[in-house]
């Protein structure tokens, strides 16, 4: 018996031994130094049971890619019971630096508890060990992003171009998604664009072996300035699969999924100088394989009627950003603003088309007018050698008009001013004043009552106004829809002008429902997950279908960049964007 009593408050004095436990709440990394190429694990765990409404730290400069793993502990070691519950998350940082990881929250006992802070300083990219049954590893040998530039050696305002191509060996793994998460940077370059509008897979070789590849991104790049200049890398997330050796029931191959980055690095473009010998006076940087021409809508004009005179460059270059020469008129003949043109088409292969000012003249005096010839000047990037194209001078002749002055038609000369007696009056001191007219008084006129009896009649029409207002503001539901209209048309004003344009589309719509969440939730909703969005607007009341649709909305934009879709498709998209706005905002 007395046995059994000390077996007891044994038990008793271990169980007090538990609760007197300290309570904890802590965060631990795996490491506390990594490369921007490596992964972080982080982990938050507390030693109480009975914790809840457990809030993550926004992980600031860090890329999310997997979690939260949640797991429970307990454990019995020499009379001591324990316990432990975790969340764990995987990392990536977005760039170099010294970073603080905020503490996380928790619930315990109604009071909310922090973690540390922890800092992780982020190097650069590193060499990780290869580990070739590790699908990150199988991935990354077999997935590649490659910048192909034209020609590296360009002269300054000459045309190159550089083509984003992903590869792929479909062979070893299968690509799910991609996400472009840094755009390159043409610092020094003029740039623009060409639209991919689908990505079309094609059969290639890389590094000597057979690969699928897809053009990502297309652009022409024309180099401002001599020497160096560095193209910025472009990163794309990739969701590829990596098969595991097995097959499932229907004799498909069985993959496991893995996310990884991948990177053009760096480019560098050698840009040569425009030579200085033999440059004309008049070259204002224009490069390329040009024509030049200035001519004229008509050689005759009739009184007050006008010609257009053309200054027009076409052909092969650097077109939009080529100076035009302007035209000298002489006197007679007046000269208006020009109005500037283009009509270019954009390639791989340059700028092609043509640019003209064009310049509407018109004669004062009848007579024979001429203007003048015009030079242009270029550097030939066919010859490596400047030249200059001078056009003939136009002749234009007004037969009928006023005479000039001089009496010359031939042409119309300048005039010196001649002063005469009667150049410069004296103010007179005596006036010979008339009345025009007998004017009507407005005293007493209909004008006059008309305006006394109109704050009389504006009474009744601001009461029934004020009515309509007031009308209007006890209608709750209805100002509620209104402003969540408006709401929706604000944010998703910049997808409704891409309609048609199917990736910009998505992207502008994709952007208008994370700006939303993030005006209203105050969070950084690109940051997390769409899981935890989903218990974020389910905690602030939203309903399980109105959220169900948010995330089908999201999802469907994510999916359809790189799906075939029509202008009804994304008409449909937008309408859906619309409503479950509007409807979230309702609820919150």
């Amino acid at each position: 018996m007395i046995k059994r009593i000390g077996i007891v408050l044994l038990l008793i004095f271990c169980s007090q031994e538990l609760w007197a436990q300290e309570l904890s709440f802590k965060t631990v990394v795996s490491k506390n130094r990594l490369g921007s190429n490596e992964r972080l694990r982080i982990t938050f765990s507390i030693n109480k049971q009975g914790a809840d409404n457990f809030t993550p730290p926004n992980f600031k400069n860090f890329k999310l890619l997997a979690g939260p793993m949640q797991a429970t502990n307990f454990s019995y070691t020499n009379g001591k019971r324990s316990f432990e519950q975790s969340y764990t998350y995987t990392i990536q940082p977005i760039k170099k630096g010294v970073f603080t990881i905020t503490s996380a929250t928790i619930e315990y006992e109604g009071n909310v508890i922090k973690t540390n802070t922890v800092k992780v300083t982020v190097t650069g990219a590193v060499e990780i060990p290869k580990d070739p049954n590790d699908p990150s590893y199988i991935a990354s040998q077999n997935v590649h992003l490659v910048a192909e530039i034209s020609n590296t050696k360009p002269y300054v305002g000459e045309s190159i171009s550089v083509v984003y191509k992903l590869y792929v060996d479909v062979n070893n793994v299968s690509v799910r998604n991609t996400r472009e998460l840094e755009a390159p940077a043409f610092n020094g370059f003029w740039n623009q664009n060409i639209n991919v509008n689908q990505w079309e897979p094609k059969m290639s070789e890389f590094r000597g072996k057979p690969h699928r590849y897809v053009v990502v991104k297309k652009a022409v790049l024309i180099p401002q300035k001599s020497g160096k200049l560095t193209i910025d890398p472009m990163s794309i997330e990739v969701a590829a699969g990596v098969p595991i050796g097995r097959t499932d029931l229907f004799g498909n191959r069985m993959s496991k999924n893995t996310n990884l980055t991948v990177t053009t690095g760096r480019r560098t473009v050698n840009v040569k100088s425009l030579p200085e010998e033999n440059k004309p006076v008049n070259f204002s940087g224009a490069v390329g394989e040009l024509n030049f021409s200035v001519t004229s809508s008509k050689a005759q004009l009739e009184a007050n009627e006008s010609a257009q005179i053309k200054v027009e460059v076409t052909g092969k270059g650097n077109l939009k950003l080529i100076e035009l020469p302007g035209i000298e008129t002489p006197n007679g003949l007046e000269k208006y603003e020009p109005e500037h043109k283009e009509s270019i088409r954009t390639n791989l292969s340059g700028l092609n088309g043509k640019v003209y000012d064009q310049y509407t003249v018109v004669p004062q005096y009848k007579g024979k007018y001429k203007i003048p010839s015009v030079s242009f000047s270029y550097f030939n990037l066919k010859e490596k050698a400047y030249k200059t194209i001078t056009t003939k001078p136009i002749f234009i002749n007004a037969p009928h008009g006023a005479t000039p002055s001089n009496g010359d038609d031939s042409v119309v000369a300048k005039r010196d001013v001649v002063s005469s007696g009667a150049t410069i009056r004296y103010i007179s001191n005596r006036t010979n004043l008339k009345p025009i007219g007998k004017t009507k008084d407005f005293l007493n006129s209909n004008a006059f009552y008309a305006l006394l009896a109109l704050p009389l009649l504006a009474i009744p029409l601001g009461i029934f106004i004020g009515r309509q207002k007031r009308a209007r503001d006890s209608d709750v539901v209805g100002n509620k829809r209104r402003k969540a209209d408006r709401l929706a048309k604000k944010y998703l004003s910049e997808a409704q002008k891409q309609l048609g344009n199917k990736e910009p589309f998505y992207i502008a719509l994709e952007r208008a429902l994370h700006n939303y969440l993030k005006a209203k939730l105050q969070i950084e909703t690109s940051d997390i997950s769409k899981e935890k969005i989903a218990i974020i607007l389910k905690d602030k009341g939203v309903d399980e279908l109105t959220i169900s649709t948010f995330i089908k909305v999201l999802n469907d934009s994510d999916f359809a960049r790189y799906a075939p879709s029509t202008d009804g498709m994304m008409q449909q998209e937008y309408e859906n964007a619309k409503q479950v706005i509007t409807k979230i905002d309702k609820q919150l």
